[in-house]
């Protein structure tokens, strides 16, 4: 889901396989990244096979040289990319051919063409910005830096052939955990994404698009890899059109939105955004945006913040603060003094990171690793496995954010308590005899002298308590936002209809209808394809949200219209009626953009402490002092899947 209010991102040549399904599932996508083919002779173009969405794609069996096309990953605005067989070396590669679609299309030949000679001058300037992106990923080799085989030239258009990669995107890891990562696991992921960079930045050549969407954490060995770098997209930006639609709001630091004489772009701009990439993983949310900071500064220090210091060193929170300075020059220069920050040496080598999805209590069953301790193999040399992630002992002694940290010593009392209980017991009955299982003595440097020999000692002693019962398994922020219904109003009647329940990305926009039985005010909440929760309505731009009993009231509204603009899922919707005026202060909201949002850590924390109360996204209701408040609402949930 995009909304069209923020700056929209990007399109992506750089596509993921998979599933229609939503994001944090467990889904392994694909990632393709490759670079150098050789010829298109004799490539006939025909309609799309099945599963191609545009015309002009190459169809599924064209043979690229020794490259055999079999399906089509992704097609972004400037390019496509294609899954093939290597029938030389005989395995699957990734082709990525330069067509974009506002500035070109495909003849019957298979040549592609500037659309008119107006748009040719764009369209070279474009070609030859990704050959000189294929030319110069070739050159590098790194661990966590895209590879590019080979690239070549043929029937007006460029190609590249990269490795295919398997594995989640750091974004999709920071979805499946809400209650927040490790700092050991995130350490060993800036490990490698930061020696990649600098390989880069040694060059001189830089990112500019760091996101968690733009690294892959690889499958099996979890390995990081930097994707996406779009310098032909760059290019043709900045000649057709504004600079802001290619910039992430959350990530791009203030020299991304203009040319200003005083803040041009280097090392130190990647810097900044993967300090906010680092935000995002301890706090479940971007940092304000660069340029709102620039006016008035609303960014709080992290490490000044108690409960995230319970949980993640000074030096971390320190650094990622340091990376989001403002202006250039407030921030670390180098990717050097970046490691320096987070105590990683210079010329550290890559640590392994043996699974995708980080360790964390939230995420069990299924989707656990089961190789957590596996040895990896790296560069030909066998890795020890990484050390236990702090606070993961069975005692329980990890500290959570916010209210989960009293919830985890609470844990840890009453397994703690029990464990000492049956080491006391264990004790007493040892005494005078085997300890509880017969496999040895007892030893107790204060015990008393035996009885005397014609007395018999034939009290057994008390059984030990049974162990206390396993704490539930946490909440998903799907079953906080379902449990909003729990209290609702008998005969409070609300229903909230999708125009459509299954929309095209880039195609469609989401759109829903409410209705109510009821005068109120309406409240609606929305966990995003993508994994965010937001309140949707009222927001930013529209505040207005009274509804009148059996009226209809559409949303969203024209002044805040929503694309579909991915990623691929379903994005779950809650509607509230209420007969007062909500506050959700409590419910730890963020109102840094239009819409206001929950972070998923501080939800999951609040979810921990509430026992059989109401879900915390339900607020409060605010009446006049004196007025009787009765909490009084009705609640309809839908889902528009995004695909």
């Amino acid at each position: 889901m995009t909304d069209n209010a923020p700056p929209p991102e990007d399109d992506r040549t750089r596509v993921m396989s998979r599933p229609a399904q939503p994001t944090g599932g467990g889904d392994t996508a694909a990632t393709v990244i490759s670079a150098g083919i050789t010829s298109l002779s004799n490539v006939p173009v025909t309609s799309p096979a099945a599963g191609t969405h545009e015309a002009g794609l190459l169809p599924v069996g064209s043979r690229l040289a020794e490259f055999e096309i079999t399906r089509v990953i992704g097609q972004g605005g400037f390019g496509v990319v294609y899954e093939a067989w290597d029938h030389d070396l005989e395995r699957v590669v990734a082709v990525k051919e330069y067509l974009p679609t506002s500035l070109s299309t495909r003849q019957q030949d298979g040549t592609v063409v500037p659309l008119s000679e107006r748009h040719r001058e764009t369209f070279d300037l474009g070609m030859r910005s990704f050959i000189n992106e294929a030319r110069l990923l070739a050159q590098f080799d790194h661990p966590s830096l895209l590879k590019v085989y080979r690239f070549w030239q043929d029937r007006g258009t460029t190609y590249m052939v990269m490795p295919f990669y398997r594995g989640d995107t750091l974004r999709e890891a920071l979805v499946a955990i809400p209650a927040g990562v490790d700092e050991s696991w995130l350490i060993r992921i800036m490990d490698g994404v930061t020696q990649a960079l600098g390989v880069m930045h040694n060059a001189n050549c830089y990112h500019r698009d760091i996101a968690p969407d733009n690294i892959i954490l690889l499958e099996g060995s979890g390995r990081p890899v930097v994707l996406d770098f779009g310098a032909a997209r760059r290019v043709i930006t900045d000649k057709t059109q504004a600079i802001t639609v290619i910039l992430k709001p959350g990530y791009a630091p203030i020299e991304q939105y203009a040319e200003m004489p005083d803040m041009s772009q280097g090392a130190w701009t990647d810097v900044y955004a993967l300090a906010a990439v680092m935000h995002v993983a301890v706090c479940g949310r971007a940092p304000p945006p660069s340029v709102a900071r620039l006016l008035s500064d609303s960014y709080v220090p992290l490490a000044g913040n108690d409960i995230l210091r319970q949980r993640y060193s000074l030096k971390l929170l320190q650094a990622i603060d340091a990376g989001l300075g403002v202006r250039p020059e407030q921030r670390p220069q180098s990717m050097a003094e970046l490691r320096a920050a987070l105590d990683l040496e210079v010329g550290h080598s890559i640590a392994p990171t043996p699974r995708t999805q980080p360790p964390s209590g939230a995420r069990t069953g299924a989707n656990s690793s089961s190789n957590a301790n596996a040895a990896t193999v790296i560069g030909g040399r066998k890795a020890p496995p990484p050390a236990p992630a702090p606070g993961a002992s069975g005692s329980g002694k990890g500290k959570a954010v916010a209210a989960l940290a009293s919830v985890a010593v609470v844990a840890a009392i009453a397994g703690g308590g029990w464990w000492w209980y049956q080491g006391r017991t264990a004790g007493i009955a040892g005494t005078g005899g085997d300890v509880a299982g017969g496999q040895g003595k007892a030893t107790d440097i204060t015990t008393a002298p035996p009885p005397p020999q014609d007395i018999k000692v034939t009290t057994a002693p008390p059984p030990p308590p049974p162990p206390p019962p396993p704490p539930p398994a946490p909440r998903t922020p799907l079953e906080s936002l379902q449990s909003l219904a729990a209290g609702a109003a008998p005969g409070f009647e609300v229903t909230a209809t999708a125009k459509k329940p299954e929309v095209n990305i880039g195609k469609d926009k989401l759109a829903f209808e409410v209705r109510s039985k009821r005068d109120g005010f309406v409240y609606v909440f929305l966990l995003s394809s993508g994994g965010e929760m937001f309140l949707l309505f009222p927001n930013l731009l529209d505040k207005y949200n009274k509804i009148t009993a059996n009226s209809a009231l559409a949303l969203p509204r024209a002044s805040w219209p929503m694309d579909a603009g991915g990623p691929a899922g379903t994005n779950q919707f809650a509607v509230l009626v209420s007969e007062h005026e909500r506050d959700f202060s409590a419910s730890g909201v963020q109102n840094d953009g239009v819409f206001p949002q929950f972070p998923l850590p501080v939800l999951s924390a609040l979810e921990a402490t509430r026992g059989t109360g109401a879900s915390p996204l339900l607020g409060k209701p605010t009446c006049a002092p004196g007025a009787p408040c009765n909490d009084v609402y009705g609640v309809a949930n839908f889902k528009i899947v995004e695909k």
